[in-house]
C-alpha cells in the first residue's frame, strides 16, 4: 500500500487511525487527541488500528543513557528513579503537562506527536492552513495570545503543545523509528517541522513509520536541571512560555556547558542554540544570562495579542538559569 503518512500518534491510548482506505491512505494517530479531533469533525478516520504491541519498557543502560519505549506511560517515565535523579527537568515537564488521570494513560510516542491546540485548527468554521492547505490562517488577525513568536510564517502561527518534548529536546533525545523500509533514528529536534508554506506537514516521518522508542543520551550535568512553565492558570493550562535547562559550571564559576530549550514559542519544541553559544565560557551571572536570552529572542516577532511573550521568554530564561546557578553553587 502506498501510504502518505505524517503519523499524528496517540495522545493517550495506542491506536492509529486510517483516514482513507485504499492507495492514497493517510495514517493519523490515536488517543485523546484524536478523540478530540474526531469529536470536532476535524478528523474523520474510517479505521482504527491497534498499536498496543509497541514497547513500554524504560531501560537504563550501562553507558548512562536511557531507552524509553514509545508506549511507556507518562506517569511511569516521570516516576522512574533514573529520570528523577539524572534528568529532573524531564520529570518536572511531564508533571507540569497534564492531570494525573491523563498522565496515567498518555504515552511517550503520543505526547511527541500530539497536534496543536490552536482554536482555529479545531474550528471547522475558521480558515486554517494546517487543517486545509491554502485556506488561510485566521489566527494571524484573530485571538493569538498563545501563538508563536519564533519560526512562524504567514501560513501558520500555531505552537506545539507538549511540555515533555521541550525537556527531551534540551536533552538531545533521539527518536527511533520503524517502517516498511527498515529502521532509522533522528534527533527529536529535527522531527518536527517549522510551518513554512506547508503547515499541514508537521513532522519528517516517512510513509508507514512508527515511533518505537526515545533514547536519551547520558548527560552527567543534567542532574542539575529544571523545567519552568509560565501559564495563565496554575492547573493544567498550556504554556505561554516554558524553559527546560541544565547548567554546568567550572570551578571558577564560568559556564562549561549548558542545555536550553523553549516551549510555547514555535511550531516545534525550540532548542535555544544561540543562547547556548553565547553562554559557553562566560561567567555565570544575570548579565550573561540576559545577553543569551536577548540573542535567542533577537528574531522573535510578536502578534497583536502575544508580543508580551518576547520579554516574558527572556525573563524566564534568566530566572531559570539564576536558579540553576544557585544549584551549582
Amino acid at each position: 500500500m502506498n501510504i502518505f503518512s505524517y503519523h499524528q500518534a496517540s495522545d493517550a491510548t495506542s491506536a492509529i487511525a486510517l483516514k482513507h482506505a485504499g492507495p492514497a491512505a493517510k495514517y493519523l494517530g490515536g488517543g485523546t487527541n484524536l478523540v478530540d479531533l474526531m469529536r470536532e469533525t476535524v478528523e474523520q478516520p474510517e479505521t482504527l488500528v491497534d498499536i498496543t504491541h509497541l514497547a513500554c519498557d524504560i531501560e537504563q543502560r550501562a553507558d548512562g543513557s536511557l531507552l524509553i519505549g514509545a508506549a511507556a506511560k507518562n506517569t511511569a517515565v516521570a516516576a522512574h528513579p533514573a529520570v528523577r535523579s539524572n534528568y529532573p527537568l524531564l520529570s518536572r515537564s511531564i508533571l507540569a503537562g497534564a492531570s494525573a488521570q491523563i498522565r496515567n494513560v498518555a504515552t511517550v510516542g503520543g505526547n511527541i506527536l500530539q497536534r496543536t491546540r490552536c482554536r482555529y485548527f479545531y474550528d471547522n468554521a475558521a480558515h486554517c492552513n494546517k487543517r486545509q492547505p491554502q485556506a488561510g490562517c485566521d489566527a494571524l488577525e484573530g485571538f493569538n495570545r498563545y501563538h508563536a513568536i519564533l519560526g512562524a510564517s504567514d501560513a501558520c502561527v500555531a505552537t506545539h503543545p507538549s511540555d515533555m518534548c521541550v525537556a527531551l529536546v534540551a536533552l538531545d533525545a533521539v527518536v527511533h523509528l520503524q517502517g516498511t523500509a527498515g529502521t532509522r533514528s533522528i534527533p527529536l529536534r529535527d522531527l518536527h517541522r517549522l510551518p513554512g508554506d506547508r503547515p499541514d506537514l508537521e513532522t519528517d516521518l516517512q510513509p508507514d513509520e512508527l515511533i518505537t522508542a526515545i533514547e536519551i543520551p547520558a548527560l552527567p550535568f543534567a542532574n542539575r536541571s529544571t523545567y519552568r512553565k509560565v501559564r495563565d492558570r496554575a492547573s493544567y493550562a498550556f504554556a505561554l512560555i516554558s524553559v527546560a535547562a541544565a547548567l554546568d559550571l567550572d570551578e571558577t564559576g564560568k559556564v562549561r556547558d549548558v542545555r536550553l530549550a523553549l516551549g510555547g514559542v514555535a511550531h516545534k519544541p525550540w532548542r535555544a542554540l544561540k543562547a547556548e553559544a553565547v553562554l559557553k565560557g562566560q561567567t555565570a551571572d544575570t548579565a550573561a544570562f540576559r545577553a543569551a536570552a536577548e540573542a535567542e529572542l533577537a528574531d522573535a516577532v510578536g502578534l497583536r495579542d502575544n508580543a508580551f511573550k518576547i520579554e516574558l521568554a527572556k525573563r524566564t530564561i534568566v530566572a531559570v538559569l539564576d536558579e540553576l546557578k544557585g544549584d551549582n553553587a
